[in-house]
């Protein structure tokens, strides 16, 4: 039987989410568990536009066994006016014969976002990438307040999952508490999917 495994998958076009899903990465390690870092390729409007199979750098791209094996799932995105991006919308939105064999029930899983300005939405995007998971019966787990950066921090974090704000070019790196939170989700997301697989005898 494989080794269990934390899926960290994310949308990013800048960097800015990647960033955070690398450090939540670092948290389920940090908790004992493998994390595997994947992708999602973007949409486009034109027809013959096509992705190719591989991405030319970053994580490659999910399969929907990556999703159906996993012991827990880290979500991400960046803000689309309020929203999940439509890249991972699409992705998701293939999911429905993991919803139809329940093979999600039970598992873990953490949301996370990232947007341009510390108002652009962060909270409603993750409570968007929260409403499928609950279709697909995952047990959600939020960044708790024992995480006592989120009391102090001036620009992303929230209790619903860790944030960052990347600034009006993008290119803002994680600030220290921003890095802080996201390893504590990671580490925590960890322990929960350890704490799940674990053999009741």
């Amino acid at each position: 039987m494989s080794q269990p495994y934390v899926l960290v998958l994310y949308y990013s076009r800048s960097g800015a989410t990647r960033a955070l899903a690398r450090q939540i990465a670092r948290g389920v390690e940090e908790a004992g568990l493998e994390a595997r870092l994947r992708t999602v390729p973007a949409v486009s409007a034109t027809c013959e536009a096509t992705e190719p199979e591989v991405p030319e750098s970053g994580a490659i791209y999910c399969t929907e066994a990556d999703l159906a094996n996993c012991a827990g799932l880290a979500l991400g995105s960046p803000t689309r006016f309020g929203n999940m991006a439509a890249p991972m919308k699409y992705f998701i939105d293939s999911t429905s014969s993991l919803w139809l064999s329940g093979a999600l029930i039970d598992k873990p899983a953490c949301v996370f976002s990232s947007s341009a300005s510390l108002h652009g939405g962060q909270e409603t995007t993750l409570l968007s990438m929260m409403l499928p998971l609950l279709h697909h019966g995952m047990v959600l787990a939020g960044l708790p307040y024992s995480a006592t950066e989120l009391l102090e921090t001036r620009s992303g974090g929230t209790p619903y999952g860790v944030t960052h704000v990347s600034g009006q070019d993008d290119n803002a790196s994680l600030d220290d508490i921003e890095a802080a939170l996201a390893l504590q989700q990671g580490k925590r997301l960890g322990q929960l999917a350890l704490n799940l697989n674990r053999d009741p005898s």
